[in-house]
This record gives C-alpha cells, sequence and structure tokens, in this order.
C-alpha cells in the first residue's frame, strides 16, 4: 500500500487546551498526516463536556458544550461521531492532546491510574488494538491508552513528569522518558506517542514530535 493509500483516523476531545484537544496539537497532526502523503478523518464522542472553561480568564463558565459539536470547529465540520468508527476502514488512529483527552475522554485528570474511560473511547482503542493498525496518542492522550491497554504491557511517554509517569505504570503500562521533539516507539504493540506540550515551549517544538510520530505511525501502517 502506498502512503497515499493510507487513511488515518483522529479521535478529538472537543476544542480548546482546558476543556478540549489543544488546537496546536491537533492542527499538527493533520497538517503532517497530509504533508507525509496520507488521508485523515476526524472523530469525537457525542457526549456532553463535563465542564467548559473560558481560554481568556481559565475560569470555569457556566455553559453547556458538546464534545463532538466543539471538535467540529477543529474539523471545519468535516467530522463523525466516534459511534461509527469502524477499524477496517483505517490504517492507522491517532488521539491529540489537551486536557479533552483526560477530562472527556476519560477521567484520568481527576483520579489518575484508577480512572473511568467514555464506553466508545475504550471500545474504539481495544477495537483497534485487536485489528493490530498503529495507535499514535499526544501529551496527556498516552495516559487513556495506557488505562485501556496498559494491561498489555504497552510502553508510552508523557514526557518527564514523575507524578504521571507514575500513575500511568500504575495501569500496568511502562513509561519511557522522551525529549519534546522525538517520539516513543513501541514496535511490538505498535503505539506511538510524543510529549508536545507536557514539555514544550512553542509549536515548533510540538511539530517535531508530531512529525516523527505521524512518520512512525506511517512507517507501521
Amino acid at each position: 500500500m502506498s502512503v497515499s493509500e493510507k487513511k488515518i483516523a483522529v479521535v478529538l476531545a472537543g476544542c480548546g487546551v482546558f476543556d478540549g484537544s489543544e488546537i496546536h496539537e491537533a492542527t499538527c497532526t493533520l497538517l503532517n498526516i497530509a504533508e507525509q502523503g496520507a488521508a485523515y478523518q476526524c472523530f469525537a464522542p457525542d457526549i456532553k463536556q463535563p465542564a467548559v472553561i473560558n481560554h481568556y480568564t481559565r475560569t470555569e463558565a457556566a455553559e453547556n458544550r458538546n464534545v463532538l459539536a466543539e471538535a467540529a470547529r477543529i474539523a471545519r465540520g468535516n467530522i463523525k461521531s466516534l459511534a461509527e468508527f469502524n477499524p477496517d476502514q483505517f490504517d492507522a488512529i491517532i488521539f491529540p492532546g489537551g486536557q479533552g483527552a483526560a477530562k472527556n475522554l476519560c477521567d484520568f485528570a481527576f483520579k489518575g491510574a484508577g480512572c473511568t474511560v467514555n464506553p466508545e473511547v475504550e471500545k474504539t482503542l481495544n477495537a483497534a488494538y485487536e485489528k493490530q493498525i498503529p495507535i499514535g496518542a499526544v501529551c496527556i492522550a498516552p495516559a487513556l491508552i495506557a488505562r485501556v491497554l496498559g494491561k498489555h504491557g504497552i510502553t508510552v511517554t508523557i514526557g518527564n513528569d514523575p507524578q504521571t509517569a507514575a500513575e500511568i505504570e500504575k495501569t500496568g503500562a511502562r513509561h519511557r522518558n522522551c525529549e519534546v521533539e522525538n517520539a516513543c516507539v513501541d514496535h511490538a504493540h505498535k503505539i506511538v506517542t510524543t510529549p508536545a506540550y507536557m514539555l514544550a515551549h512553542s509549536i515548533a517544538e510540538v511539530n517535531e514530535g508530531i512529525r516523527k510520530l505521524v512518520s512512525e505511525i506511517l512507517k507501521m501502517c
């Protein structure tokens, strides 16, 4: 299969670093997939956000928002409900970061290793793993991957934060420290992760790590 025939599912968690998908990370993921010659389709669960954050004041707002509707902002409307995801139709799947990955797709931000994962998200990850399609995760999203697939002894990175790494290892997953411009590659389980804004000080640093993540993902397809 040529790279141009490869199709990547990208799972978003809303819109905005504090209550959804981190927009730089999501955009860099989509851009690098396109620049490296593959195609993508965005997905998000059709669920209510547990909280909405005013990104200017960084305080909670008295609003109700839907994760799918918010994620559609990043996808320019070209998005599907995660319930429609079929691993037979994709060559890989990538989860950008942002606190939505740890608040909306699961509640790792509040409960750590003992968190609960949204049923559709858990079903999607298990289906992708069983189908042996590569799985990518950015920033804090590897914690979500670890909660679902840690029982298989996968290796991931969120950078070098010891507290978060310790919670990840409680799931059965292994944590490997990684520089912002690099990616952690678990060839045995076909999982690639990169720290992005867990360590990054600029969008350029984020892009470099995600570029490598996408490259490794495409090699595995």
